[in-house]
């Protein structure tokens, strides 16, 4: 499938608006009719895709005496792309640490793939299936591109040389990673230069590669174009176009409206640790979205 064209729009200091070039989102028109669904509450059409992949019924978790968050209720399913919203201190970054086990939530529910589950460590998250890209990237600046993406799951030579001598398969790490930034249309001419060096549009698709290697069937990307110029920003929004056509649902945490127009299906907007409504953006105006990010309405 051929790359999206994107027609951007400036306005202080950001974009603004991404179209899609006259792309729709993937099933829009048809109609869910579940009535428990959080996004039977939301604008416009929602649509038929199964049941979910990740479902949080009722979720909360508090810190001392600051409730973060407070029957929180999310759904993604398989290929579509939810963007998580809201302002400063809307329990965004709690949540995504509730989901990757990070921060094991106090009560509510968590399903995964139609069943209850308990995500009490990242490991246990991993192994489900749920990999997660935070802001910070943690990369390693004096390592190269293929050393960062195995890093912490290197792999030893086959035969002796690995297992007396316990040396590095440095070619089959760096061929593993070829294809894998080939795949994902990702141009980094040499694996052997150092992350440091790279341009922070590069920097996160080494991230978002890195997460992908252990085959994840959900991703949490946390402000991924945040630091990003605008044609950075939209190699990135690529990324996520090509992660949802491999049929991995995304999860991204933004504040900037103009992307998540751009890639997302649905919407869920956090205010206070609460819901404040869930929309179908390809039908929702930014403008009803970011009321409901600053509170100016109540959707709940």
């Amino acid at each position: 499938m051929s790359r999206l064209r994107r027609k951007i729009v400036i306005g202080t200091g950001r974009a603004l608006a991404l179209s899609r070039g006259g792309r729709t989102h993937p099933r829009s028109g048809l109609h869910r009719g579940h009535a428990a669904s959080p996004r039977s509450r939301g604008e416009g059409e929602v649509r038929v895709t199964g049941p979910p992949l990740l479902a949080l019924r009722g979720v909360s978790k508090r810190f001392g005496a600051v409730q973060a968050l407070k029957d929180v209720d999310l759904e993604i399913h398989e290929g579509e792309v939810v963007a998580l919203l809201g302002d400063n201190g809307a329990g965004k970054s709690t949540l995504v640490k509730v989901i990757s086990g990070v921060t094991p939530a106090d009560k509510g529910v968590i399903e995964w793939q139609g069943r209850a589950v308990q995500i009490r460590t990242p490991r246990i998250a991993r192994r489900l299936g749920i990999a997660t890209v935070y802001q910070n990237l943690a990369l390693c600046d004096d390592l190269d591109v293929a050393e960062n993406l195995f890093l912490g799951r290197e792999r030893r030579c086959p035969g002796v040389r690995g297992r007396l001598f316990r040396l590095m398969d440095t070619g089959g790490m760096r061929r593993e990673a070829r294809g894998q930034l080939d795949a994902l249309g990702i141009r980094v001419p040499d694996l052997r230069t150092p992350v440091a060096t790279l341009s922070a549009g590069q920097r996160q698709t080494v991230a978002i590669s890195r997460a992908l290697l252990g085959r994840p069937k959900a991703i949490l990307l946390d402000e991924p174009t945040a630091a990003l110029g605008v044609p950075q920003a939209s190699h990135v929004l690529d990324l996520v176009d090509e992660l949802r056509e491999q049929g991995i649902g995304v999860i991204l945490i933004s504040h900037n409206l103009g992307d998540v127009k751009a890639v997302a299906d649905e919407a869920a907007v956090l205010r206070l640790g609460r819901n404040n409504g869930f929309f179908h953006v390809p039908t929702t105006s930014q403008d009803r979205i970011f009321s409901a990010m600053v509170g100016a309405t109540t959707n709940a």
